[in-house]
């Protein structure tokens, strides 16, 4: 049996620089599981996703992430790319954004260099996940146990490590989404 999604909402935290497959792919996925998918960013207008260090398509911004709430969701979502991550975990609201999931317990899906903004809301210590390999130093001095894997749930907490994992990821998000909290 497929899992549905149909009521849920999702939030997909990302800005410029995230890799257009890590948004494309699983926005898709968990709208054709039935969620209503959102673009939180940290500014209004449109972000530039890449496809690796390439600028490639700009995507509208639904929501600020100062002006998010994030009780209005079930799930998070956050893509990679390698600029995307370092400027989320430098804004204060997004972190916050990010925590706050933690906190109740709601599932989170995390690919590549995603679990950078983790690391900073302080939600890994314990877990166990993977990520891009030049992460793993980061996340284990954050308290994570990494592996090298291609998707890993703990929790309510799904990462993989690149777009290559994307059809694993994309299945899997979609059925933690659908079992919801943790």
């Amino acid at each position: 049996m497929t899992a549905t999604l149909q009521g849920k909402r999702v939030a997909f935290l990302a800005t410029d620089g995230v890799e257009e497959v890590e948004y494309v792919q699983p926005r898709q996925a968990v709208e054709q599981a039935g969620a209503a998918a959102e673009l939180v960013s940290l500014k209004p207008g449109k972000i530039t996703s890449f496809t690796h260090l390439d600028q490639s398509t700009s995507y509208e911004v639904d929501v600020s992430v100062a002006d998010a709430d994030p009780g209005r969701y079930d799930a998070l979502v956050l893509p990679g790319g390698v600029a995307n991550p370092d400027f989320l975990r430098a804004d204060p609201d997004a972190v916050r954004f990010v925590r706050s999931f933690f906190d109740a317990g709601k599932p989170v899906g995390v690919i590549c260099h995603g679990p950078w903004t983790l690391v900073e809301a302080d939600v890994v210590r314990g877990r166990r996940l993977t990520s891009w390999p030049s992460l793993r130093t980061d996340l284990v001095n954050a308290g994570a146990e990494w592996v090298d894997e291609q998707v890993v749930t703990d929790n309510g907490l799904v990462s993989s490590r690149n777009p290559d994992d994307l059809p694993a990821f994309c299945s899997k998000i979609v059925e933690e989404f659908a079992e919801g909290r943790h």
